[in-house]
């Protein structure tokens, strides 16, 4: 909430954001000149403040990035703000805003949601793409898991040094971890009975973490971890080193309405005569992923002598489509029906759907044969004479 409110106090205007960039640079310039910086090709660029997306972690770690590595500049900008008589129709929003910025609490958010983010972002890019890498993503899941318990476990020292030093050297008063806990902007006399240890190591630190290993372990249970497993074994990338038959047919059991009893016989001894013939096939070298290996099936009409092995193939491509790029859809949802298309029909909301989210092929469509078509497409009305 405050990164929102944060957000829209400097970005709300260009004259705010030629603020912070001028802020900024100044920031960069004093360091070069006492040396804490090196200048150089790429260093240094210029920063600003992006909005996260809704759907998107990537966006939120980048802005979480941004607000750390610009701490000191943002904090000047706000100051500057809430002493020009100019803005003094939002001095509320932006006197909150600097004390919730100078607080402890603040840095601790701050430093713990760079700190998640940053060691899930692998596996977040990873899920995000159009052409889902599996076994990467069954490797990341794991990944993260095990951070996030060793995060719990023995990261808390660790994690209030690195916060420590970003406090000493802002200039952000530290509280003394066996007081009593008071929150921001609250008076005492209202305060929980609590120290500040148990506020933000238990409440925070552990709260936040056991969150994130709650939702991966929901998302990604040990039948859904087992089902990617299977997935993965008919991969064709390294001369199908990861094919595995037992896990075809695990897979297969997965889809009992598709695949029925007598037909896991059938593809049991279809696994193996088709293993064996792709691999002697050059055609088949080279291969790096599930859709080109779909295409050299149907190419080489393989497709209908292993049939079995086809359907099974296609069960595994729908998988992603039906997870991934509906979520996408409803992420460009956002973008496309605005207050002003508020009132477009379930017809021509899919149609704007789609030439929105495939932009990539649109705009190899020569625009000449769209008016042609759309020309053809039914009859006009001949004009009166």
């Amino acid at each position: 909430d405050q990164v929102s409110l944060l957000l829209n106090i400097v970005g709300v205007s260009c004259k705010r954001h030629g603020m912070l960039r001028n802020a900024r640079l100044e920031q960069i310039t004093k360091a070069l000149d006492c040396g804490e910086l090196e200048s150089g090709s790429g260093l240094n660029q210029e920063m600003g403040l992006p909005r996260p997306g809704d759907t998107r972690w990537g966006s939120h770690y980048k802005t979480i990035c941004n607000i750390i590595a610009m701490y000191p500049s943002i904090h000047e900008v706000l100051v500057n703000l809430g002493d020009d008589p100019s803005h003094k129709a939002d001095w509320t929003k932006i006197h909150f805003m600097v004390g919730a910025f100078e607080s402890f609490e603040f840095v601790v958010a701050a430093h713990l949601m760079f700190l998640i983010l940053g060691y899930t972002n692998e596996l977040s890019e990873c899920l995000q793409r159009r052409e889902q890498d599996i076994l990467n993503a069954i490797s990341l899941v794991n990944v993260a898991k095990n951070r996030m318990q060793q995060l719990r476990t023995n990261g808390w020292e660790q994690f209030l040094e690195r916060v420590t030093l970003f406090c000493n050297k802002h200039g952000v008063q530290i509280p003394v971890m066996e007081d009593n806990y008071v929150p921001y902007g609250k008076s005492a006399r209202y305060a929980r009975n609590q120290t500040n240890d148990d506020h933000f190591r238990r409440e925070i630190y552990i709260g936040v973490i056991d969150q994130i290993s709650q939702e991966l372990d929901y998302r990604f249970d040990e039948i859904n971890m087992e089902l990617l497993s299977c997935m993965s074994a008919i991969n064709p990338s390294n001369s199908f080193a990861s094919f595995d038959a037992q896990k075809l047919l695990r897979l297969a059991e997965f889809y009992p309405n598709d695949i029925k009893g007598h037909d896991l016989m059938k593809l049991e001894l279809q696994l193996d005569n088709y293993i064996d013939d792709v691999r002697q096939n050059d055609s088949f070298k080279g291969l790096v992923n599930l859709v080109d290996l779909s295409v050299k099936l149907v190419q080489t009409n393989r497709h209908t002598l292993y049939d079995m092995v086809y359907l099974l193939l296609k069960l595994v491509l729908l998988l992603p489509v039906a997870t991934a790029s509906v979520e996408r859809v409803f992420s460009a949802m956002a973008s496309v029906k605005t207050k002003k298309r508020n009132k477009l029909g379930d017809g021509l909301l899919d149609d704007c759907l789609q030439t929105f989210i495939e932009r990539d092929i649109f705009f190899e469509v020569d625009e000449d044969d769209i008016i042609e078509s759309f020309m053809s497409s039914r009859n006009r009305r001949p004009d009166k004479k």
